[in-house]
């Protein structure tokens, strides 16, 4: 079942569901793309109907963020959980390394996919992480080459938004992998480069203030936040439910 929130048609699914349908895809062997849309993206999407329509085009959207979960809410049509990009990616993890799939990881800063592939191995015996590129690259054609040489299975692509899912959506059958995952940031949370907030700060809704205490450069991306609760708001009390 699908959730509109201000245009963008989110997965109404809990991590265990997600999960479930990233294996299934996997099983299927044809290739899929995921999204992970926080408030930012939605507000931005809102704004570009052709970004809007490339996010919804996705096999899995997934509600990052809990001012997406409240925007649904205020719409009156809730979602059932949050499901986070790092949360979704590492608890695909151990499925990958159980079936014998190939992870390839791009994106972040040179030598972060490497130390979150060492960590990741760590934690996941037996996981096979086929390959590595940073996300500081001109020409996306040797990058798409590598991918499709290494014969990746699934690549977490973590390129920030709106360039990993352009990436994707540009690329979904040159790569040859069945599942590509935009990720944005996760491989800094997953290499430690980039300190998560606490659990009990994620479970209390302040994850963005921490986020913007730790990265105050970080400010006028920020204000996205507000403009889409305020638009949510909007939607709402005009009696409209769809974007």
């Amino acid at each position: 079942m699908k959730i509109d929130v201000m245009g963008v048609q989110f997965d109404n699914v809990t991590m265990e569901e997600a999960v479930a349908q990233a294996r299934g895809i996997l099983d299927g062997g044809a290739a899929h793309y995921c999204v992970t849309p926080n408030p930012e993206i939605v507000y931005e999407a809102m704004h570009d109907s052709s970004f809007c329509r490339l996010l919804n085009g996705a096999a899995l959207v997934l509600p990052d963020g809990v001012g997406v979960l409240l925007g649904a809410k205020i719409l009156g049509t809730p979602l059932r959980a949050r499901v986070s990009g790092v949360d979704f990616a590492a608890a695909l993890l151990p499925v990958l390394a159980a079936a014998g799939k190939r992870l390839y990881l791009l994106g972040a800063k040179p030598g972060v996919a490497e130390l979150a592939a060492e960590k990741m191995r760590a934690a996941n015996p037996g996981l096979c992480i086929c390959g590595t590129a940073d996300g500081y690259f001109q020409d996306e054609g040797p990058v798409v080459q590598a991918v499709r040489e290494a014969e990746a299975d699934v690549v977490f692509v973590c390129l920030g938004s709106p360039k990993q899912e352009k990436f994707m959506a540009a690329h979904l059958d040159e790569l040859g992998a069945s599942l590509l995952m935009g990720l944005g940031g996760s491989l800094d949370a997953f290499a430690g480069t980039v300190k998560r907030a606490p659990a009990w700060v994620s479970r209390i809704g302040m994850e963005w203030f921490y986020r913007l205490v730790k990265e105050p450069r970080r400010f006028k991306r920020m204000l996205r936040l507000p403009k889409f609760v305020f638009a949510v708001v909007g939607r709402r009390l005009g009696g409209g439910r769809h974007g």
